[in-house]
């Protein structure tokens, strides 16, 4: 397949027309506006029209296209469906969390500054710290689909497409934090949308229509022809549903969208980018199938280069141009997002509520602390990025590791009797359980292999109360967990172990809400919500 490249003056000439409005539109924010809560969370007075476009192509990054796309490569036609769909609800589920978070803290920053006033130090400091690497791994990940996208396309190498793209986020961000992002996403958003509802059909006529799917049936296995894929379901649909549900409460990128709209916008906002997401995603996952029908082996061995490969192989210059700028859309939303995300992180739960404390705060002093952590992200994530890890296993890896904080999170705005030793103990104990099954340090054999098949178990139960409870309240989601758990149990004893990836998520959800509940359920002392909204708000105004 003869592939069609940009050439080094065109493709610099688009970045360089991209991130040049992004940074001239940032430029006239951070000139009428600076101001640090501002910078953090936008005046939790974000309209819906921004804020849906924001979530959207937040939700939508370079990375989740690409792992799209590689998902229906690896498990064929239900791959892009276990991908698309499981992340599309996992949005829809925020909603109801996300009003009962901005009801305790109207004015908050981050999620971690709600359980500092919550819990105190030790609990904010496991989700802050968790969400600072997860917010860098999701970073590298989109520097990894950068300059995977300007080496294919382009005569530039894959170190420079990786140092063009960051520093063309980098610049923009820098001035005006969320802000920024906010407004550069709804421009971002409605170019990957369109180019979707292009491309994606484009090539599949240049690529023969209809005739792939007669002509490329032999380069499918059964499991891969078939939308109810076992395999497709256990090793991606499955692990899938427990990262993204983990994605939705312990990520910051979302969390500080959540605190910038309008809280009366909050449902419509959500369920606008639920329908987004979905329709987008899967529409790119499916270049991942046809490539597979097309028996295309991945340029390099590197299945981050599917998308790129079939758009330089299908695509006339013109539309070529218009994927360009919307897969660099698309990694610039998140890229932008998750630089924003440190930044608030670094700014109120490190320096603001624990190195100078609330009345001691200096809202410039701030400002410069998180432009210097969005610099000293930039120059790390670039690093990272450079052993260019498989995106896939990157966005799993690190939906699990917030899985352990998944239930003691949830539980601490609404049950008042979870305490700080019994959210600690319970995130680290499964951070813990988490690691050594995910790493094989603990093999899955004997008895370790019943023990972990039945806390998976619970873990299922778990994920699906969770989702239930969120939207009926705590009965329904204890008769939903405990119908969920008797129901696979038979099923799982014996089986579940035999997909390590899954039973580490799974491990994850068990171990933090067994101990969650044992060492929260005997505590005497009841936590008056009223207090977080005192604790967690503004800093300009406090210091003005």
């Amino acid at each position: 397949m003869q592939l069609l490249e940009l050439g080094t003056t065109l493709t610099l000439v688009l970045l360089l027309a991209f991130f040049g409005v992004t940074f001239l539109i940032s430029l006239s924010i951070s000139k009428k506006h600076e101001n640090a809560d501002s910078y953090m969370n936008a005046g939790n007075n974000v309209g819906f029209g921004i804020s849906a476009a924001s979530m959207t192509a937040t939700w939508i990054w370079a990375a989740s296209l690409y792992a799209s796309a590689t998902s229906g490569y690896t498990y064929g036609l239900s791959g892009p469906i276990h991908y698309g769909l499981w992340g599309a609800l996992m949005i829809l589920f925020i909603y109801p969390f996300g009003k009962r978070i901005r009801s305790l803290a109207p004015n908050a920053h981050t999620l971690a500054e709600i359980l500092h006033a919550r819990h105190g130090q030790s609990s904010q400091l496991l989700l802050a710290g968790s969400n600072l690497l997860g917010s860098l791994l999701s970073l590298t990940s989109n520097f990894i689909a950068g300059g995977a996208l300007i080496s294919m396309m382009s005569p530039l190498s894959f170190s420079t497409g990786i140092l063009l793209i960051a520093g063309g986020v980098l610049i923009y961000t820098l001035w005006s934090g969320i802000r920024a992002s906010l407004l550069t996403d709804f421009i971002q958003v409605c170019a990957m949308l369109g180019a979707v509802i292009i491309v994606v059909p484009m090539i599949f006529f240049a690529a023969g229509g209809s005739s792939i799917f007669a002509d490329g049936a032999q380069n499918l296995t059964a499991q891969q022809q078939s939308f109810f894929s076992s395999e497709a379901f256990f090793n991606q649909g499955a692990p899938f549903i427990a990262a993204v549900l983990a994605y939705a409460i312990g990520n910051q990128t979302i969390a500080q969208r959540l605190f910038a709209v309008r809280e009366d916008m909050i449902k419509k906002t959500f369920i606008t980018a639920t329908v987004g997401y979905g329709a987008t995603v899967i529409g790119i996952g499916v270049l991942g199938v046809l490539a597979l029908y097309l028996g295309i082996e991945p340029a390099d061995g590197d299945v981050n280069n599917l998308i790129p490969q079939l758009a330089a192989g299908y695509l006339p210059l013109g539309l070529l141009c218009v994927f360009f700028i919307m897969i660099i859309g698309s990694l610039a939303s998140t890229a932008d997002s998750d630089l924003s995300a440190m930044s608030s992180i670094v700014m109120t739960d490190i320096y603001g509520r624990n190195i100078a404390g609330a009345a001691g705060a200096k809202p410039q002093l701030m400002l410069l602390i998180g432009r210097v952590t969005m610099i000293a992200a930039t120059g790390m994530a670039m690093y990272f990025a450079s052993s260019r890890f498989d995106i896939l296993d990157l966005l799993v890896l690190v939906g699990a590791i917030w899985g352990a904080l998944v239930f003691p999170v949830i539980a601490s705005f609404y049950w008042s009797k979870v305490n700080n030793t019994g959210f600690t103990v319970s995130v680290v104990a499964a951070l813990v359980a988490f690691t050594l099954v995910r790493t094989g340090w603990l093999p899955l054999e004997g008895i370790v292999a019943v023990v972990s098949d039945f806390l998976s178990v619970v873990g299922i139960g778990v994920i699906a109360g969770l989702m239930i409870f969120g939207f009926f309240g705590v009965r329904a989601g204890v008769a939903v967990a405990l119908a969920v758990m008797l129901i696979t149990l038979p099923f799982a004893i014996g089986f579940l172990h035999l997909y390590p990836v899954l039973t580490a998520s799974l491990l994850a959800y068990a171990v933090s809400t067994i101990l969650c509940v044992a060492l929260s359920w005997f505590n005497k002392v009841e936590f008056d919500f009223d207090q977080i909204a005192r604790h967690a708000g503004q800093f300009d105004t406090r210091n003005t």
